[in-house]
């Protein structure tokens, strides 16, 4: 299985990104504790998350969902989706699509 898209894929990132960085520690994914993640800069911090968003992207490639720290990310090929949840009431739709 791939993920079949015709968005532009810096642009996929960019709102993967995005909502990724709304599940409350999500960089736990990486390992790190909240004391990691503040010690970074900012930049470090957008590379962290853009490294995340394109391993997560890479994951549903091959497998329908990935967690995210305490998230969650999965392919919905029928509707050409990534979606996100965040938390319980919060689920982002980043699309694949044009």
């Amino acid at each position: 299985m791939s993920i079949k898209y015709t968005r532009d894929y810096d642009k996929i990132l960019d709102d993967l990104s995005r909502a990724i960085s709304t599940i409350p520690r999500f960089y736990q994914t990486f390992e790190m504790d909240d004391g990691d993640w503040t010690d970074l800069d900012e930049n470090e911090k957008a590379v962290c998350l853009r490294t995340l968003a394109d391993d997560v992207f890479y994951v549903l490639g091959s497998d329908p969902s990935a967690p995210v720290g305490p998230g969650l990310a999965e392919y919905d090929r029928a509707h050409g989706v990534i979606k996100v949840t965040a938390g319980p009431q919060l689920v982002h739709v980043v699309s694949l699509r044009e």
